[in-house]
């Protein structure tokens, strides 16, 4: 997700659990509470007729009971839940929600200030209505190009979204799933992201190697998607623009200088706050308790995306600890057959992965060393190798209705994660993409 350096990432590889607990023939068990979790979140919501009206987090607490109960060489209950309590509170879930609370922080008191309504008016003056969503699209790719993280992009950009979607008439999901789609451009392709070093250190290539063998396959990708966003966006009203005050602006354009300038997105979300209070209190907008009340009522508003993103972790934890990604491992690499099937294997492993621990960066750090032995005995390019990691990862993590960026697009945008993902283009042509590149490129020199 590339939200910290390669420290991070050793770390990581450090901390992944051991699998244990379930007999080999009982592996499948060990997957079946993802398989819980997808039933119970998309038959009900079938069945309602409304992917809005089911709860993920309600989809999620039956898959946790479920996973906790099937554990039985997980030792008593209580061990049980301790081993759950370990994925829900694990240091990198942990990351996650301190930037959840720091989001909201910011984006409420952004909007509070005003700030929101001043990007927009200027954002809308400057660029026409009818590519408007285009033109989110590309600053979400540049953004995360620079920054090299698809959530500080989605924590940047997302906020305007709603006022943007109010100005000029274009769905509120559409406009957040350009923004999202957009993010996964450079989290997929910058130098600085952690999905980018992991996939390159794994494989023993350089990251330019990597760069040169993924943008022939994400650039095609972002050229159609930006091209259907400009036909979908032609249709949007006549955008009217308010006066553009200049002061109201500047927090959001410290926030992505900051960020483009490769500062930690903890520290940039942090320092757009005091940046809301400093312009609130000279402005008159708002006194010292009603900062305080704007910042617990953002908070507040990502307590539904904590306890998913905990529960989440719990639940994946419970899966791995059972030897359910190790199973996976095993099945896929069993059946692998020349070139292309090497590397659609390696594609396959890294996606099972990316859906079994909801982070492309781990996915990439359990699955490496195997892809790295499918390479060798194959006479893959580790370059194509590091390629195919990262991308798939991306495409798969860009999807996920439990993963941490279309939550946060969500609970940014005030719009379910169904919703936004019928309209996330980019990770559908990023695989199509993919898939062509190892179909008809697959050559030595690949």
């Amino acid at each position: 997700m590339g939200i910290t350096p390669l420290r991070y990432i050793k770390d990581v590889a450090r901390a992944l659990p051991r699998p244990h607990s379930l007999r080999p023939h009982n592996n499948w068990m060990a997957l079946s509470p993802l398989a819980i979790f997808l039933a119970v979140y998309l038959v009900s919501s079938i069945v309602a007729g409304d992917f809005y009206k089911v709860p993920v987090v309600s989809a999620f607490i039956i898959a946790a009971i479920y996973a906790i109960s099937i554990s039985h060489g997980g030792g008593s209950l209580e061990r049980r839940v301790a081993t759950f309590s370990e994925g829900a509170g694990n240091k990198n879930v942990l990351l996650m929600i301190w930037i959840f609370v720091l989001a909201g922080a910011f984006a409420s008191t952004a909007k509070q200030i005003g700030a929101i309504d001043a990007t927009v008016n200027l954002t809308t003056s400057i660029m026409p209505g009818s590519l408007l969503l285009a033109g989110m699209f590309v600053a979400a790719c540049l953004v995360s190009m620079a920054v090299g993280t698809s959530v500080g992009t989605i924590a940047a950009l997302m906020p305007i979204a709603s006022g943007l979607a109010e100005s000029s008439g274009l769905e509120i999901s559409l406009l957040a799933a350009a923004i999202t789609g957009g993010a996964f451009f450079g989290d997929n392709l910058s130098f600085i992201s952690d999905t980018t070093i992991a996939a390159t250190r794994t494989q023993g290539c350089s990251m330019s190697e990597k760069f040169k063998a993924n943008f022939s396959i994400a650039l095609p990708a972002a050229l159609i998607a930006c091209a259907i966003y400009v036909l979908m966006g032609s249709e949007a009203v006549a955008v009217q623009s308010g006066s553009v005050d200049i002061v109201k602006v500047v927090p959001y354009l410290a926030v992505i200088v900051m960020a483009v300038s490769g500062i930690n997105v903890m520290v940039v979300l942090f320092a757009g706050i005091i940046i809301n209070g400093v312009i609130g209190f000279v402005c008159g907008d708002f006194g010292w308790v009603d900062y305080l009340v704007s910042i617990g009522n953002g908070v507040a508003s990502m307590g539904d995306l904590i306890i998913v993103t905990m529960l989440a972790g719990g639940v994946m934890e419970m899966i791995r600890y059972n030897g359910g990604i190790d199973f996976a491992v095993e099945r896929l690499t069993a059946r692998i057959k020349g070139r292309r099937g090497a590397q659609f294997a390696i594609g396959a492993l890294v996606g099972l992965a990316n859906v079994c621990t909801a982070n492309n960066t781990i996915a990439i750090i359990s699955t490496g060393g195997i892809a790295k032995n499918v390479t060798e005995k194959y006479g893959l390019r580790p370059r194509r190798t590091a390629s195919i990691l990262d991308t798939f990862s991306c495409i798969v993590q860009g999807i996920l209705p439990y993963g941490a960026q279309l939550l946060m697009a969500s609970a940014l945008a005030g719009v379910g994660t169904i919703s936004i993902i019928r309209y996330l283009f980019y990770p559908y042509l990023l695989f199509i993409c993919a898939c062509a590149a190892i179909v008809f490129f697959s050559g030595k020199k690949a």
